[in-house]
């Protein structure tokens, strides 16, 4: 009996059926990922803002420490930001004229405040305390980046479900002691307690830090 398609028709399918096999292969793997990327995080980006700050030389530069302006890190939810006065402190006397320092001179005279575009957010149903996390040995570095090497400031880290989640369920590589927490370049030494030992000095370790609850309130 004579063959119904011919050699040619057969190779024709098959290239067929591998190509649609690739298209949903790369299609799964396109919605896994993309969402997931730190273009689509911004992870990189420095958001245009009303005045150019720079923490590489405010903090690495002057080593002026993240609480001289983000005051409420320590007993707040939030971080807060530095009202206009906090920056009037030192450009009222220095770099009293600089263009650069228009928006903050305005903002005083006016008495409006400087609105800054958030860099590092989280969605509205994530709840995040900055205090617990600082009280607990989790340093600034580890979230936000190595900011003190920032001419402008951008995102560092993805700060996806995931991201948090592999800190949730072992803090202990991301603990640092107390004195350490807002310095950008620590590292650990001989000296540095071991993550187990750090964890029960913060009494971590009691509570399923992975229940829904704790982030989703």
């Amino acid at each position: 009996m004579a063959a119904v398609f011919s050699p040619r028709a057969n190779v024709i399918v098959t290239v067929v059926m591998l190509g649609a096999v690739g298209i949903v292969v790369g299609v799964c793997l396109w919605w896994f990922a993309w969402p997931r990327s730190d273009y689509v995080r911004h992870v990189g980006w420095a958001i245009q803002q009303p005045v150019p700050f720079s923490h590489q030389h405010h903090v690495a530069g002057l080593g002026i420490d993240c609480r001289f302006c983000h005051s409420s890190v320590e007993r707040s939810a939030q971080a807060s930001l530095p009202p206009t006065f906090t920056c009037m402190t030192c450009h009222s006397q220095i770099w009293t004229n600089a263009a650069l320092l228009a928006e903050v001179r305005d903002s005083l005279s006016e008495n409006r405040p400087i609105v800054w575009a958030r860099v590092t957010d989280v969605p509205d149903y994530v709840y995040f305390n900055h205090s617990i996390h600082v009280s607990k040995g989790v340093g600034c570095e580890s979230c936000h980046g190595n900011v003190a090497r920032m001419p402008l400031t951008y995102k560092a880290k993805t700060l996806t479900m995931q991201f948090c989640l592999d800190c949730h369920r072992d803090p202990g590589p991301n603990l640092r002691p107390l004195a350490n927490i807002y310095d950008m370049d620590w590292h650990p030494d001989h000296a540095t307690p071991p993550p187990a030992e750090l964890m029960r000095a913060y009494h971590i370790g009691g509570r399923n830090l992975t229940e829904c609850s704790i982030c989703h309130r």
